[in-house]
């Protein structure tokens, strides 16, 4: 067999007919579970849902809702936190766009498409989704609710910090710099003055003192890798005996795990409670009888 070199491609065709196109075997994971949300009515259940955030008859059809959850999903199987890089990897893979019902010559939503959808669908929506989810895992076997583990992610904000303002007056923190720069003496203050006057300055960054206007729930705070930045604290609460994740909530991000963690196990017992079928030879659900805290 003779090897092949780069230079011996020959020229696309013009026009290849669908039957020529190369096609996915499917991926076993992503067949299952499309096999499951068939069965259960997933698509049927959210467009019910999602109808009401959609303009009856106007423009053209957007993209599906089941097709939006499902982005996520992969988002969430895949490890990938960006939309954009959810985008790219579904348009880049012939199983996943089979996974969200796209054929080999459909184009899969691109980033600014699932953006919008996350901004068209209130949280209420996104939560009744999330319960049908742990409910459908409770009936198929793959929720147990005896053990639950916590763990917390400082996210950093969409907000810039120069950007905070002071809540007592909405100074901002150049206009407040160049008012302490005035007062020791400096009747113009350039970008060096503030800075200076900025490191003499104690307990600078005080969540008491400052917000940002866009963002008032993001927290000034300290980040692993040391750098200071507007950010908000997610915890998960995840059953330890399946993976599920049973409950997410969103914490102020100066707040210790210690001050939030039973807002997220709350919300966990309720939601396994919710999912899970009742107990055999009675009417009490299961409860959460163990908490693994991991920090």
């Amino acid at each position: 067999m003779a090897m092949g070199s780069r230079s011996d491609r020959q020229q696309e065709a013009l026009f290849v007919p669908s039957k020529d196109l190369a096609r996915s075997p499917g991926h076993p994971f992503y067949e299952r579970v499309n096999a499951l949300l068939a069965e259960e009515g997933f698509d049927s259940f959210v467009e019910a849902r999602c109808a009401r955030f959609y303009a009856e008859k106007m423009g053209r059809p957007s993209t599906r809702p089941g097709v939006y959850f499902r982005l996520l999903m992969v988002g969430y199987f895949e490890g990938i936190s960006s939309e954009r890089e959810i985008a790219w990897r579904c348009a880049d893979s012939r199983s996943l766009s089979s996974f969200l019902g796209y054929g080999p010559t459909e184009s899969t939503p691109n980033h600014s498409t699932l953006s919008r959808t996350r901004r068209l669908i209130d949280l209420e929506t996104h939560r009744e989704v999330f319960g049908w989810v742990l409910e459908t895992l409770g009936r198929r076997g793959l929720l147990k609710g005896r053990s639950i583990a916590i763990d917390a992610t400082t996210l950093e904000a969409n907000a810039a910090l120069r950007s905070v303002m002071r809540k007592d007056d909405g100074r901002t923190y150049d206009g407040f710099l160049d008012d302490l720069a005035k007062a020791s003496g400096v009747e113009t203050p350039t970008r060096e003055d503030r800075a200076k006057v900025d490191k003499k300055r104690k307990k600078k960054g005080s969540n008491d003192d400052w917000q940002h206007p866009g963002d008032p729930d993001a927290r000034i705070t300290k980040m692993k890798d040391g750098s200071t930045h507007l950010a908000h604290k997610v915890e998960h609460a995840t059953d330890l005996d399946t993976t599920a994740i049973v409950a997410v909530t969103v914490q102020a991000a100066d707040l210790g795990d210690t001050n939030t963690v039973q807002q997220t196990l709350t919300e966990a017992s309720d939601h396994v409670q919710e999912a899970l079928p009742d107990a055999e030879g009675g009417d009490v659900h299961p409860k959460v009888t163990h908490l693994i805290i991991q920090s």
